[in-house]
């Protein structure tokens, strides 16, 4: 990695060679530009880490390129030379953001310290900015992936609330991609720059919950050695994300709530009110409705919370959106296994077609990962997707069968259905054959082996048998 770009800026030609030749021999690249306006036009032209220039120059002197550049390249650190007899301006210049500022003559190892900090920040800034940039990219509502009518909905909610500090709940099942959508809220706002804050209120103990979302201060218990800032202090300015909050304690949800009124919070411990200004996303595979209905979860803070509300669907009721899943899972995987994989077999795209998916698009995700990870050639075929796969659910219409792990009596299952399918064929032989899927002579065979009788269904809908078929009521 190179040492950094650097740009000197001074009317007196000796004192820009010598730096340069400092620089250079510490591995720097190193500009010149002998006035403010030459100065600029490079900045036009190419990036730099950082900016020495003199104070004192004609025309437009440092100060006023210092401005000049906070426009141009806010990234770019500034070091300000000067005389001694000009140091109060400097420092002037240090108020207004500039890095530092060297006094002439100038000490060599002084130089290069200062020089090395200040290319480290401007790089440091530079790798946050490009990161809030890939993450705005990332969580844009335009690249969640999936076109189903639901999730385009979704979309084009966020695009619209984004920008406003309204409260969100965000309802669906575990791994449906709640937080994903939390963060496409929080990197498409102007809070962007700030901080996002995750944190699961179920998977953490009530009292240690607390003391993570408010802090605590020095002595608030046995083990407090010093005071720690909660989260809700960490994320001022940006987005705190609380998942699974239906399963917050309800004291907690009193906490919670006056934060959601007053703006203010109170660390365990103290006596003092912080003020905070967070945007609250919040997160829930409960009805919070039932909850409030059997005194588990506030009234009045269910209505704080709810004023933007997201349902997620799960993955089996937009299987639409499998594939182009699938592609991204593959594609990402690929760059963080070294893989090559082009694609996936038509026989294993079926097979997660057809999967009921209980765990959603993150089960989806770690069985994609695994399948790059076993595959050996360029295409994911059914030998690498795991066992549950294979194995699906039976779905009969919108009841879902699976074997219980102490078994099932599959005579007793086998009645069952006959039973269903003649009761819902009102008797007919010939209706209940074809919901079955089996010829009429089949089902006759299998009623008199379970003992069944066409005329105890027929009789729950008025019908009645005669010797040559239906009576004439039925008809």
């Amino acid at each position: 990695m190179e040492a950094g770009t650097i740009l000197v800026v001074d009317d007196e030609k000796g004192q820009r060679e010598i730096l340069k030749t400092i620089l250079e021999s510490e591995g720097y690249n190193v500009g010149v530009a002998n006035n403010g306006q030459d100065a600029l036009k490079a900045i036009q032209k190419a990036s730099f880490d950082l900016i020495l220039t003199d104070l004192k120059m004609p025309g437009m002197d440092g100060n006023e390129l210092f401005k000049k550049i906070r426009i141009e390249s806010p990234i770019t650190s500034v070091v300000i030379l000067t005389a001694h007899g000009t140091i109060d301006s400097a420092v002037e210049v240090i108020r207004l953001g500039a890095f530092d500022y060297l006094t002439k003559p100038l000490e060599r190892d002084k130089l290069l310290i200062i020089a090395k900090k200040a290319v480290e920040k401007s790089r440091l800034l530079s790798e946050n900015l490009l990161l809030r940039q890939q993450l705005e990219d990332r969580f844009r509502p335009d690249c969640i992936i999936g076109n189903d009518s639901k999730m385009r909905e979704i979309y084009r909610i966020i695009k619209k609330v984004s920008n406003s500090s309204a409260t969100v709940v965000i309802y669906g099942e575990s791994g449906t991609g709640k937080e994903l959508i939390a963060k496409s809220l929080h990197y498409n706002s102007v809070r962007s720059s700030k901080p996002f804050m995750a944190i699961n209120c179920a998977a953490i103990p009530e009292n240690l919950l607390e003391t993570e979302l408010f802090g605590y201060e020095k002595g608030a218990f046995t083990d407090a050695y010093a005071r720690n800032i909660g989260l809700f202090e960490a994320a001022d300015g940006g987005t705190i994300f609380l998942d699974e909050v239906g399963d917050m304690s309800f004291p907690l949800q009193a906490k919670l709530l006056r934060v959601l009124q007053e703006k203010e919070i109170r660390r365990v411990g103290g006596n003092k009110n912080i003020k905070v200004d967070v945007r609250i996303i919040s997160a829930t595979n409960k009805n919070l409705d039932s909850e409030i209905k059997k005194g588990h979860f506030r009234e009045e803070l269910f209505y704080r919370l709810n004023i933007i509300a997201f349902r997620l669907p799960p993955l089996r009721k937009r299987s639409a959106d499998i594939p182009a899943l699938v592609t991204y899972f593959i594609e990402r995987y690929n760059k963080s296994q070294g893989k090559n994989i082009k694609g996936i077999s038509d026989s294993a795209m079926n097979m997660l077609l057809n999967y009921n998916w209980p765990g959603n698009v993150r089960q989806l995700e770690a069985i994609i990962e695994r399948a790059v990870l076993l595959t050996d050639g360029e295409v994911i075929d059914v030998d690498v997707l795991p066992m549950e796969i294979m194995t699906k659910p039976l779905t009969l219409g919108k009841i879902d069968f699976e074997i219980p792990d102490d078994g099932i009596s599959f005579e007793k299952f086998e009645r069952e259905l006959l039973i269903k399918a003649m009761t819902k064929a009102d008797g007919i032989l010939g209706r209940a054959a074809q919901l079955l899927g089996m010829s009429y002579r089949t089902l006759q065979y299998r009623l008199n082996k379970f003992g069944i009788k066409k005329e105890s269904f027929a009789a729950l809908k008025g019908i009645t048998y005669t010797p040559k078929g239906l009576s004439e009521k039925a008809l």
